[in-house]
């Protein structure tokens, strides 16, 4: 059998272990894009990855002090800003759900209590909960920060699987003093589908009879990875439940090939094996703003990503060939540009494309810009791509220097070196 583990209302879980006067508590986490990052005073930035997730950003603000109430999430004008990123089970009781305007929530649960984001805490928590898993399990794969799969074939009997999930489960929560919801099947994709009805704190073992009448009459979007796209291609098709689903193969085969593997993980048809190393494929920095129309601003806040972006690549010691820019303004519009480039990367290269990239990216200049967002992707050892042999003794020892500041960066922190025009304004 294999099994799916999730920490139950993760960020939640993880601030009642710091403070457990919370348990019982209706909580929740606020997200906000750390804009401190733009800030000319010098801040105690961290970078790390390790066990990372959708709300977990790569760069984050290293709080050493208790800084976690309603202030952080109130502006200069008074308006409370911010979303939010879970809830306990308290607060979902009363309509609170992720991804909710922290305003909306509070009217909707006044005595809710809002804690800010200790992603460093996250961070070392799934880490600890990674390693116990590996004592334990024979074969596990991490999906998020706060969800893993094991591999329990040839190493438990199923007629010992529940007695076996329960002391993992008990004992998780008695050392690490994380609330885990399990679900165990014969396909990782149905071991998923199970935590769902395992939650809260709870265990569900499907077996195919079990399995098959349990989906009987369920909405196709109770299984995972049947998202809105795929669901409105499967509802206009009149396939509305996973027993519809499992009874029109061929129909679902002709939506296309991610349909068919929907069709596979449903009918227990697909038994994936864990991937124990998951080897990363792009890297990213983006921040949602005020909105801003100054555009000499707008420039120095790319160098400052630009800047912060280099030390991750650096510190993965990877080679991009593929890069990309998009701002986001107010009403709605987006625009972003591509580039493809071979040269060895080096900090001062990556500054000049992006600034490159801005300057093309840059279409509604009446508008304000609320988000700025730069990547990286195809790593040469994925893509098989040549490094540019053009000028490369040059941006060899470019590379080296970026190297070098990079050091620098790593022992006194990332707002020791500075681009200069960094420090004109604020």
């Amino acid at each position: 059998m294999k099994i799916h583990i999730d920490i139950d209302c993760f960020f939640a879980s993880a601030a009642r272990i710091i403070e457990p006067s919370l348990e019982g508590k209706p909580i929740a986490i606020g997200g906000r894009s750390d804009t401190k990052i733009f800030d000319s005073n010098a801040k105690n930035q961290t970078v790390n990855f390790k066990n990372t997730g959708s709300f977990v950003p790569i760069f984050y603000k290293n709080y050493e002090n208790k800084d976690d109430d309603i202030k952080n999430f109130i502006d200069k004008n008074g308006t409370i800003r911010g979303i939010l990123t879970t809830s306990s089970y308290e607060a979902r009781a009363f309509g609170v759900k992720t991804a909710m305007k922290i305003s909306d929530a509070l009217k909707l649960c006044p005595d809710l209590i809002i804690k800010a984001p200790n992603m460093s805490l996250y961070q070392d928590l799934s880490y600890q909960l990674h390693n116990y898993l590996y004592k334990h399990i024979p074969i596990v794969e991490q999906a998020s920060i706060d969800e893993f799969y094991g591999d329990l074939s040839g190493w438990i009997d199923n007629k010992d699987l529940y007695n076996f999930l329960k002391f993992l489960q008990e004992n998780i929560k008695k050392d690490l003093k994380l609330p885990v919801s399990i679900g165990a099947a014969w396909t990782k994709h149905i071991a998923k589908f199970s935590t769902n009805f395992a939650k809260p704190y709870g265990i569900k073992i499907m077996t195919k009879d079990k399995y098959f009448t349990h989906i009987k009459g369920l909405d196709i979007k109770e299984f995972p990875g049947i998202g809105k796209n795929m669901s409105y291609k499967l509802y206009n098709s009149g396939i509305f439940t996973l027993d519809d689903l499992l009874e029109r193969k061929e129909r679902v085969y002709s939506l296309g090939i991610y349909a068919k593997e929907i069709y596979k993980r449903v009918a227990g048809i697909n038994d994936e094996e864990l991937k124990t190393k998951k080897e990363r494929k792009s890297i990213g920095i983006s921040r949602t703003i005020e909105p801003l129309f100054d555009r000499k601003e707008l420039k120095r806040r790319v160098q400052i990503l630009v800047r912060h972006l280099s030390f991750a690549i650096l510190k993965l010691n990877v080679m991009p060939t593929t890069y990309h820019l998009s701002l986001k303004y107010e009403l709605n519009k987006k625009s972003y540009i591509n580039k493809s480039d071979t040269t060895i990367f080096n900090e001062n290269f990556f500054l000049k494309l992006c600034m490159q990239m801005l300057k093309e990216a840059d279409i509604y200049k009446r508008l304000h810009v609320i988000r700025i967002s730069i990547s990286c992707s195809s790593f040469t050892k994925d893509s098989k791509k040549e490094l540019n042999i053009i000028n490369f003794e040059e941006n060899l020892k470019k590379r080296k220097l970026s190297q070098s500041l990079y050091q620098a960066r790593k022992k006194y922190g990332l707002d020791i070196l500075k681009f200069a025009n960094e420090i004109n304004s604020n």
